[in-house]
């Protein structure tokens, strides 16, 4: 990780003005008789401080459109479609104002406030919100609600984006939000992502300005969806998946009518078998990807992330992943090309992204080597190598009795420890630690590897009476469990059965036993010194 956020404008197309206008704004021929702010400026918005604020909206072709807040005005004039955009000046921290659009008419947007605003974006790990609980957890929906009783932050607002599909191109001002900004207290709170709320509040209670959260996620989603074409297309690998897209729209027709005049009266009789037979009734089939489908690249990020762009923002906080897990080799190439693709697109710098490496899952370990979701895990820490990346661990915050659960419920632990990469990194607060120990580097000799590693933070320690978690192998590949030791900020692993190690993996399974942290309490992130190897297939 990063000991700085630093600029590295060269690595990412910023877009003028009027590029992103057109971009953004392209589609419609209607014009408009009455001035109107996007939905996004809506009456309780957050908007960013310390950098210029994009506001648009509609108005009559040529009508002269004015925006003011706080002091600051900015005039724009709509194009042939009567879509307009200023640029209003650096804004300071504060609130309540009102800011007002004026053009023929006047329109007054109340209640806004100026701070830190963060997309929090990703699958249901992110979606997943204060309320949710399920039946394997019965004393968590009463613990939940109990909590949510208690949030009352006028200051801390969320807009969250209702789920839409767009497969054809990207959509502009089309957002659709579930009842506009909303503050944070007992009525709205329970419908808030659960690790944003906890990022979120982390920030209001430690920087004490506004913070709002655009909400832009959906379960079971794969990062392929979030990337725009263009993100796709930048790359002659991922260029492959917007092939098969076409041709999955181009069969689809097809497939459908085979699906219901072959396949599905094929699958009820044999569920009439089975009834007679007194046998389980066979799983129902699954139907061909459809225009609308979530799964397909690039209709997210047409209909739930372009119609952001190019609204004022501090950073983006991610947690994806799962969906991808099967493939991930692909994902390290496709995720560090998503980042930077809605870089290029917002047109705002290398801001800062920042995401959360999956948690454990699944049977607790048992072999040295199980792979599992090791190798995503993997890609996700590989892609620290873009700048102004930050990762949370989250390989200790499985459900202990319901490791098998893909939604840990210990959200606000997540929203934590992304609080405290935003600490250090991005608002150079002093913290003790941002991260768990990171792999740094090993010597192999005398029979032994010692292990090197940069977070460690005041110490190593180990949870437990002894230290867990320590595969080593020799040139045969073949990896036993090793003994493990802490020696100061290093670690030495061994075994009498390795004579000459080349190799440790470490937390290299689904659910690791590994129990190796820094005295902050923040857990080693899973690691491997033979990175040429394969990557392990995932189970889950």
């Amino acid at each position: 990780m990063k000991k700085s956020i630093r600029s590295h404008s060269a690595l990412f197309v910023t877009k003028s003005a009027a590029a992103v206008l057109a971009v953004f704004l392209a589609g419609s021929s209607m014009s408009f008789a009455n001035v109107k702010p996007g939905p996004l400026f809506s009456d309780g918005a957050v908007l960013q401080q310390g950098k210029k604020t994009p506001v648009w909206g509609t108005a009559d072709p040529g009508e002269q459109v004015t925006v003011s807040i706080d002091g600051k005005q900015a005039t724009a004039t709509p194009d042939a479609q009567g879509h307009w955009m200023v640029q209003l000046p650096e804004l300071t921290a504060g609130g309540p104002f009102e800011m007002t659009v004026s053009g023929k008419d006047k329109v007054v947007v109340h209640n806004v406030a100026v701070g830190e605003v963060w997309i929090a974006s990703g699958q249901s790990n992110m979606d997943f919100p204060l309320r949710t609980y399920k039946p394997t957890d019965p004393d968590y929906g009463p613990k939940a609600y109990a909590f949510i009783a208690t949030v009352n932050d006028p200051l801390l607002r969320f807009f969250v984006v209702s789920k839409k599909t767009a497969y054809q191109g990207p959509l502009s001002n089309d957002v659709n939000p579930q009842g506009g900004w909303r503050e944070a207290n007992p009525k709205n709170a329970d419908s808030f992502s659960g690790v944003a709320f906890h990022f979120a509040a982390a920030l209001r209670k430690n920087l004490n300005v506004p913070v709002g959260i655009i909400q832009s996620a959906w379960g079971a989603t794969f990062a392929q969806a979030w990337t725009s074409k263009e993100g796709l297309e930048s790359n002659p690998e991922l260029k492959k998946i917007l092939e098969g897209k076409d041709r999955a729209i181009a069969a689809y027709p097809e497939a459908q009518k085979k699906l219901e005049t072959e396949v599905i009266p094929a699958w009820k009789k044999a569920c009439e078998t089975a009834k007679a037979q007194g046998k389980p009734e066979p799983k129902g089939p699954r139907g061909p990807l459809s225009p609308g489908d979530k799964m397909l690249p690039s209709t997210l990020f047409n209909a739930m992330i372009n119609p952001l762009i190019p609204y004022g923002i501090k950073g983006v906080i991610w947690y994806q992943g799962e969906a991808d897990a099967g493939n991930p080799g692909q994902y390290r190439i496709l995720f560090p090309a998503l980042i930077k693709d809605w870089r290029a697109h917002w047109g705002q710098g290398d801001f800062p992204f920042l995401f959360v490496q999956l948690a454990n899952i699944g049977k607790p370990q048992e072999n040295p080597v199980e792979g599992g979701w090791a190798g995503q895990r993997e890609s996700q820490l590989m892609t620290l190598s873009v700048p102004n990346t930050g990762m949370a661990c989250a390989i200790d915050l499985a459900d202990p009795d319901n490791p098998g659960d893909i939604h840990p419920h210990n959200k606000e632990e997540v929203g934590r420890r992304l609080s405290l990469i935003a600490f250090s990194e991005v608002y150079g607060k002093p913290v003790t630690s941002y991260s768990g120990p990171v792999y740094s580097g090993v010597q192999f000799g005398g029979g032994t590897a010692r292990l090197k590693f940069s977070h460690v933070d005041g110490g190593l320690v180990a949870k437990g009476e002894k230290l867990t978690g320590f595969a080593i192998a020799g040139k045969d590949g073949k990896f036993v469990w090793g003994n493990a030791r802490i020696d100061a900020s290093t670690v030495e692993v061994s075994s009498s059965e390795v004579p000459q190690p080349v190799a440790v993996r470490y937390d290299w399974a689904g659910n690791p036993i590994g129990n190796l942290y820094n005295k902050d309490g923040l857990p080693a992130v899973p690691f491997r010194t033979d990175t040429d190897a394969p990557l392990t297939q995932p189970k889950h």
